[in-house]
């Protein structure tokens, strides 16, 4: 699946069939899983497999879940995180959405949910934790059939003039230059990706042969660093089918701030 069409089309499931996972595909989702917490020495989360998915429904029902409304489905993956350093926040959603990307290739659903408020006394009883917190589950089971008559809301994106500058923030960057280089799909598609509420936080500077990433927040806007790992992931896999195999690289540096936002800056990317 071409990564450009699966990002168009990607949709959260909601509604699940009340069937488990053939134990096949459990076993595989399992190990990928497994190969995902081991991939670069990666040790600062893991994931956690919840069978019994209506024990964790009735449980968090009213205290969490995908816009404040507790996701039903037969399993649950929660993502564990070690320690609570930035750096593992952002990864922690790199994963995720690298996982979503396979289930959706094994004809799995899944949907966010968000239990930040849930207290941790709570879900260390629930989910039987012995370090860290859990933060994110992952609803997944097979997906109910949608109804071809039905509209689903469109939700709106930002335009790519919105998202992407050259040199600093606020300074716009010719279409002619992005075709010239080749990225004018690049950025057109990345606008597709998810991230928490619909906010579209992510902001992108282009300068000579680096794309640097910020997150815009506000106290209306909160900084949600699960977003800069969701469209870090998205980038480079866009980008990789345009021959490109770097990998984002976090940086430090103090935050940028303007009359609407300030900007946390995430990483850079050679191009």
């Amino acid at each position: 699946m071409l990564m450009s069409n699966f990002l168009k089309d990607r949709k959260s499931v909601r509604d699940f069939k009340n069937k488990k996972l053939d134990n096949k595909v459990f076993e595989e989702i399992k190990e990928y899983c497994s190969g995902l917490e081991k991939e670069e020495g990666q040790d600062s989360f893991e994931f956690m497999f919840f069978e019994d998915g209506d024990r964790i429904f009735k449980s968090l029902k009213g205290l969490g879940g995908y816009a404040g409304v507790m996701i039903k489905s037969p399993h649950y993956i929660g993502l564990n995180l070690k320690n609570e350093k930035e750096e593992s926040i952002i990864y922690g959603g790199y994963y995720i959405e690298k996982l979503i990307t396979k289930l959706t290739n094994l004809n799995v659903g899944s949907c966010w949910v968000i239990i930040k408020d849930v207290d941790l006394k709570t879900k260390e009883d629930l989910f039987n934790i012995e370090k860290g917190n859990i933060d994110y589950l992952l609803a997944i089971g097979y997906p109910i059939a949608k109804n071809p008559f039905v509209t689903e809301p469109f939700s709106s994106r930002l335009g790519v003039e919105d998202i992407l500058f050259k040199d600093e923030i606020g300074k716009p960057i010719e279409v002619d230059e992005l075709e010239s280089r080749g990225l004018d799909d690049l950025f057109y598609y990345i606008r597709f990706a998810p991230s928490s509420y619909n906010n579209q936080p992510w902001r992108f500077v282009l300068k000579d042969h680096k794309v640097t990433l910020l997150l815009a927040y506000s106290s209306k806007e909160q900084l949600n660093l699960t977003d800069a790992g969701i469209i870090m992931y998205y980038f480079e896999s866009l980008i990789k089918s345009m021959g490109i195999n770097n990998r984002w690289k976090l940086i430090d540096k103090p935050d940028y701030e303007d009359e609407k936002y300030r900007y946390r800056y995430i990483g850079e990317f050679n191009i």
